[in-house]
């Protein structure tokens, strides 16, 4: 008997419901959990089926986790990136410490586990950055090592009316001192050992550069405080003013780097543009805008976070246990896009 070959039904991700979605904070819409409902299910092709789809969801939420797909290392993470914004970026002109994992993945951070990092935007501080952020757990701690993120509209919205006029007006500035012994060489930042290929990278790229005694790099960079979000004009608090001023530092590092650099050569700090003190009231303003809308959630194995870097912030939470969250970016933007 001959049994003829039944055609297979193909399934189209683009109509059939395959993901669940709810909101995870307890008030409020973001961020989004959207969830498989098979496990097998692999979330680049997912993407490459839902790119508007998915695209419609970050623009209204700004945030969202991915959970209970099919990724099962780097390489799922990074073809889901290509899937969802056609490319992924390499990390340039670095301020934390990172080793490349395969491609353009990068492990999110080498920073102690017993540290916690301040929530900041993703280089908010040159000139062309990322969009897109996005996060992938391959092993999560014993405990702790959430990366808390914090939405950039509601910042704003707290902070006070001379609180924000003083950096409009003055806007503020990012200075480093590169090869000091502390934080990144410039050599890493700057991905060369070529002093003139730095040098032109900073001028075309508005950093003031002074070589010192050393080799050192003490470098200035004035930007703006707040951006105007390209694709939905909204006003975000958008930059590094508050995460590189020493005073936000744990205050045994500050003790520390005290007792061995003057003001100026610390290895990073923030003034305003005109190079007045931010005011420590200023300071404990903003701090409290960003820890009063933190949200934090417990990674699991295989999930991804995606943050549109101009809406939301991020940080990390001190850890114990082995900790292997990885990160990419995606969607250069310059700044001359979202001034306000």
């Amino acid at each position: 008997m001959k049994f003829s070959k039944r055609p297979r039904k193909s399934f189209n991700i683009a109509t059939e419901s395959f993901v669940q979605t709810k909101p995870m904070a307890e008030s409020g819409s973001s961020p989004l959990l959207v969830e498989s409902k098979f496990e097998s299910l692999k979330i680049d092709r997912w993407a490459h089926e839902q790119k508007d789809y998915l695209r419609s969801l970050l623009a209204e939420h700004g945030a969202i986790l991915f959970r209970g797909f099919a990724v099962s290392d780097v390489s799922d993470f990074e073809a889901f990136i290509v899937e969802a914004f056609s490319e992924s970026l390499s990390y340039q002109e670095r301020s934390s410490p990172r080793q490349q994992v395969k491609g353009n993945v990068y492990t999110s951070t080498e920073q102690p586990c017993e540290d916690e990092i301040f929530l900041h935007n993703e280089q908010s501080y040159n000139l062309t950055f990322p969009l897109k952020i996005l996060f992938y757990c391959h092993q999560q701690p014993d405990s702790g090592g959430e990366t808390p993120i914090a939405d950039c509209r509601r910042v704003y919205s707290r902070l006070s009316d001379e609180v924000i006029q003083a950096f409009l007006q003055k806007k503020y500035c990012y200075s480093r001192n590169l090869g000091s012994g502390f934080g990144l060489h410039w050599r890493e930042v700057f991905q060369t050992d070529d002093k003139a290929a730095v040098e032109e990278y900073c001028q075309k790229n508005d950093i003031l550069f002074e070589w010192q005694k050393g080799d050192i790099l003490r470098t200035k960079q004035i930007r703006e405080a707040v951006a105007r979000h390209p694709e939905t004009g909204e006003l975000c608090w958008f930059n590094h003013a508050t995460f590189f001023h020493f005073s936000t530092l744990a205050v045994q590092y500050q003790k520390q780097l005290n007792s061995i650099f003057s003001g100026q050569n610390l290895p990073n700090n923030t003034c305003f543009g005109n190079g007045d003190s931010i005011p420590s009231e200023y300071l404990k303003e903003l701090r409290s805008a960003y820890e009063s809308e933190k949200f934090s959630f417990r990674w699991q194995k295989g999930d991804i976070l995606l943050l549109d870097n101009i809406l939301f912030s991020h940080g990390r939470n001190a850890f114990s246990g082995s900790r292997k969250v990885y990160t990419g970016f995606a969607q250069l933007v310059n700044w001359s896009q979202v001034r306000t």
